[in-house]
């Protein structure tokens, strides 16, 4: 089988639809859109427009840290969490207390654990309406921001009817797969979304230092690599290779972009957007299915 074979074969035994795009990051010429020579990337519906959920916090970090580099933004003012503020999810999310914190820990926080309320502070703080001009400046023509965590929130809750997060707990479990897929958030039109090959750009131009000035990249690149969740593209790779990333999760989409950076000096931005025909939000056979698939196209890459 070619390489796209045993990617689809990887994921039909997982049980979910797909797509994916891998690159040589040293390897393609970005302002012609094609490999500099050689086979530089391989994808799978790379191109299908796809919800990316927290995806979207490396645009967020990215902007910060350009803010930061320009002076516009100081890294450690305050901020004081409230219970007003808080998210569903990980992190300050869990605090029974007001906490108090500097905008970089909120960079910090939106991308190791993917915390929504850290990413919805810092996403007042930067201003929501440069998340979209920092992708048309990117040439992420088909990557759309549609607000941050507390919008997804509201319209999660909205289109359920419920009135607090705590009533649509109780309500979700009780709907259809039909009537989930139907939510707003689902729908690649109505939320924030990209494709598989626009995201792995967007990591290629950070790791090339060509998306803002070399020290708002290289913060970007540190954060990433602090991400604590492993057991997707990081489990598929063997120790030695430095796996950065971040995660997206919503009720049957499971996904992740990152870069692997080998001892040798290769560098490889993946892209891996999995749907489920379920709406668990824990299936480890998926999250290694991911890591599986891309060590195998890395390592078509690499000549293996």
């Amino acid at each position: 089988m070619d390489v796209e074979e045993r990617i689809e074969a990887i994921f039909a035994a997982a049980g979910v639809t797909a797509s994916l795009h891998a690159v040589d990051l040293d390897a393609v010429d970005l302002s012609l859109g094609v490999p500099a020579g050689g086979v530089a990337e391989v994808g799978i519906r790379a191109d299908e427009q796809v919800v990316i959920a927290s995806i979207f916090k490396i645009l967020l970090v990215l902007e910060f840290a350009r803010q930061v580099g320009a002076g516009q933004l100081d890294p450690t003012e305050r901020v004081v969490v409230t219970a007003g503020d808080r998210l569903g999810g990980w992190g300050l999310a869990g605090c029974t207390d007001d906490a108090e914190v500097s905008l970089r820990d909120l960079a910090y926080f939106a991308m190791s654990v993917s915390d929504n309320t850290a990413a919805d502070l810092l996403l007042r703080r930067v201003g929501p309406d440069l998340l979209p001009m920092l992708a048309a400046e990117l040439g992420l023509v088909r990557t759309r921001v549609v607000g941050g965590p507390r919008e997804l929130v509201e319209v999660m809750l909205a289109d359920v009817g419920a009135r607090t997060e705590a009533e649509f707990a109780r309500i979700f479990p009780t709907l259809s797969v039909e009537r989930v897929r139907a939510m707003r958030v689902f729908d690649p039109e109505q939320t924030t979304s990209s494709t598989a090959r626009e995201i792995t750009r967007l990591l290629t131009l950070i790791w090339r230092d060509e998306a803002g000035p070399a020290d708002a990249c290289a913060m970007v690149r540190t954060w990433m690599a602090r991400q604590l969740f492993w057991t997707r593209l990081a489990a598929g790779f063997p120790p030695g290779v430095r796996v950065s990333g971040k995660t997206g999760t919503l009720p049957g989409l499971h996904l992740e972009a990152g870069v692997a950076e080998y001892p040798d000096g290769g560098r490889y931005a993946i892209a891996v957007f999995a749907r489920a025909d379920g709406l668990a939000s824990r299936r480890i056979d998926v999250d290694l299915a991911m890591g599986e698939a891309a060590r195998t196209v890395v390592e078509a890459l690499r000549g293996y």
